[in-house]
This record gives C-alpha cells, sequence and structure tokens, in this order.
C-alpha cells in the first residue's frame, strides 16, 4: 500500500484555484450587497471610526458601497513585501499596483490607529482562518496588529466557507466572518 503526502502548499493551491472557480460563478455583485447590508448593521462597524477596505479585483466582494457611510476609509498598498494602510475618500487617485489592484497614493498611517479592518479572502473555515492569495500580505498585516484594538472581519460568500482549511504558523484568524 502506498502512503500519499501532500503538502500544505499543494492542499492550499488546490483549494485557491476552487474558490476562483466557485466565485466565477457567483453573482458577486448581489453576493456583495447582502454583504454590505450585514455589515452595516454589525457592531465592530457601528462602534468604528476609522474603517480599512480592500479594492475589489474581478469576482471579489465590492464593498465600495460602503464608502458613503459617515466613517473615514483607508485601502491598502503594497510597499515591498507589506501592505500598508493608506487614507482614502471617494474621488482620490488610485494607480494599480504590480497585481493590477487600485491602491491609493496617499501617506500611510499606522495600522494600530484603525478600529476596524476588512480582509479579503479566498475562502474561510469556521474558526475565522482565512485562504488568501498566497503571498501573505494580510497575514503579516494581521501579525502587526495582534495586540491591538483593532477589529477585524473578513466577508466571504456561502459558498467558499469551509469546516476548516489547512494552516500553516503565520495564518491568522480574523475576528468575525460576514457570510451571505
Amino acid at each position: 500500500m502506498k502512503i500519499l503526502y501532500i503538502k500544505i502548499v499543494d492542499m492550499k493551491t488546490a483549494l485557491r484555484i476552487k474558490a476562483k472557480n466557485i466565485r466565477r460563478r457567483l453573482i458577486i455583485s448581489d453576493v456583495s450587497e447582502k454583504i454590505v447590508a450585514l455589515i452595516r448593521k454589525h457592531p465592530a462597524y457601528i462602534n468604528a471610526k476609522r474603517v480599512m477596505l480592500f479594492y475589489p479585483k474581478k469576482y471579489e466582494i465590492d464593498l465600495r458601497a460602503l464608502l458613503v457611510d459617515n466613517k473615514e476609509f483607508y485601502l491598502p498598498r503594497v510597499d515591498g513585501d507589506v501592505l500598508v494602510v493608506c487614507p482614502y475618500r471617494v474621488g482620490d487617485p488610485l494607480v494599480p499596483s504590480k497585481f493590477n489592484i487600485s491602491e491609493p497614493v496617499t501617506e500611510p498611517i499606522e495600522p494600530g490607529l484603525l478600529d476596524l479592518m476588512i480582509v479579503p479572502a479566498l475562502s474561510v473555515d469556521m474558526q475565522c482562518f482565512r485562504l488568501g492569495y498566497g503571498k501573505g500580505y494580510y497575514d503579516r498585516l494581521l501579525q502587526s496588529i495582534i495586540n491591538t484594538k483593532v477589529k477585524t472581519i473578513c466577508p466571504i460568500p456561502e459558498e467558499l466557507m469551509l469546516e476548516t482549511l489547512p494552516r500553516d504558523k503565520f495564518d491568522v484568524a480574523v475576528d468575525y466572518v460576514v457570510c451571505a
């Protein structure tokens, strides 16, 4: 009998491919609208003054409808191998990153000054661990705020909630998952 050993990295790669295929079949605008409504009712959002969103990639949850709310908003920007948190107001210029994601050009702030960070994912498990795109940017950012007051939410379509995900030692769970 042969024993098959699968590396966690290979399992994560397979799950990323599966999640991307599932997202392509969703009506992401409908899912986004439902998630925005749920976030607006969430105590972490209601009580937050400074909120970091993410600018959506194709087939990703779109939270831009929140930008009309009475909050200070921030977007992430890739700076070397880290994400920095930059102020953003509707109409501010955005430039494409090396990953072709729209990013702000404003000066970054300390992430610990945020009240809430809304984090993207390809999939999330029942223990609030997320499967990202594999570069570790958000895990490093989440690690930097572990001992702060910053709350974290991950919005995800219900089709991409899993019982459990493979984890590495550097993976960081979010505080809340908003699922629709």
